[in-house]
């Protein structure tokens, strides 16, 4: 788990412009999810269990054609996750800017 840790991804986004993306702390959450740790895996990056049910539900759906009546379950997931991580990233923005003058 150590060399894991010393090897993540680095984030592009992030290396150009300073600023986390809306991904940012994914890697670092799932290394805690592994770990056990449920609550630090939380405070990292609160839409990783959500996203990680999400893509188990897309991999199931390829093989088990669960959805197949218009891809409801499917469209409704994208939105649903896709929410989860814009209100969480918008809070971390709001977070990390707030108090700062941004004039």
């Amino acid at each position: 788990m150590q060399w894991l840790q010393e090897h993540l991804l680095p984030c592009p986004f992030k290396y150009f412009t300073g600023i986390d993306c809306p991904g940012c702390g994914f890697q670092r959450s799932v290394i805690a999810l592994i770990q056990g740790d449920l609550h630090k895996s939380f405070q990292l990056y609160p839409p990783a269990i959500p996203l990680l049910m999400f893509f188990a539900y897309g991999i199931l759906d390829r093989r088990l054609k669960l959805d197949t009546k218009n891809e409801v379950i499917k469209k409704t997931g994208y939105m649903i996750v896709g929410t989860i991580i814009m209100v969480c990233y918008c809070i971390k923005m709001y977070g990390l800017y707030k108090g700062h003058n941004m004039a």
